[in-house]
């Protein structure tokens, strides 16, 4: 694929790379068995809110955590400072979030499981919930989303043509927790035009 450059558009106080508008992508779970939660050298990017909501959480999602992991939440927290000092989700084994938990071998989040069996009232992490989608803030107070392209999530890009989803329209749902339902109107408005 190389080094293309990606045209950007500005909705509100937020940069996006227009690929989140034009490319297509749905999860398709039953291909890539939540490998997303596995993969990868660090944890989920987290805010301190967001730290205070996993702490809050822990005793109802506890039984749902392997024993590796109970072992690392027990040594360091739920989170860590990654080497560019950011807040993310602990980890075990060098790669899994400690809130990986598995179903029918197909990896699921801890938190997000307890959350629909209506146990919790906050979800998952902003940044799960966003993925493919990562954010940068910047120092001038604008945000800026690209759409980050990972081997792994073949299967999400495939089912998104065959249902012709686009990226923002996948995650429809955790753009308005994050950014608003008016700000995504508008999302849709530059989608059209684009």
């Amino acid at each position: 694929m190389g080094n293309r450059t990606i045209p950007i558009i500005q909705v509100g106080q937020v940069l996006l790379s227009t690929d989140i508008l034009t490319e297509c992508f749905c999860c398709d779970l039953d291909s890539c068995q939540g490998i997303c939660c596995v993969e990868g050298d660090a944890g989920a990017p987290v805010t301190l809110d967001e730290v205070g909501q996993m702490e809050e959480a822990l005793d109802v999602v506890w039984p749902h955590l392997s024993a590796a992991a109970q072992a690392v939440v027990d040594r360091q927290g739920v989170v860590y400072s990654d080497r560019d000092g950011d807040l993310v989700t602990s980890i075990v084994g060098g790669k899994d979030c400690v809130f990986t938990c598995y179903d029918h071998n197909c990896c699921l989040c801890a938190l997000e499981k307890v959350y629909r069996e209506g146990k919790t009232r906050w979800c998952k992490p902003i940044s799960c919930a966003l993925y493919p989608i990562r954010e940068k803030r910047f120092s001038n107070g604008l945000i800026g989303l690209n759409y980050h392209r990972w081997a792994i999530c073949s299967d999400a890009v495939r089912l998104g043509k065959e249902k012709n989803i686009r990226v923002y329209q996948f995650l429809k749902e955790p753009l308005i927790r994050r950014f608003g339902a008016e700000w995504y109107e508008e999302l849709e408005r530059a989608a059209e035009e684009l």
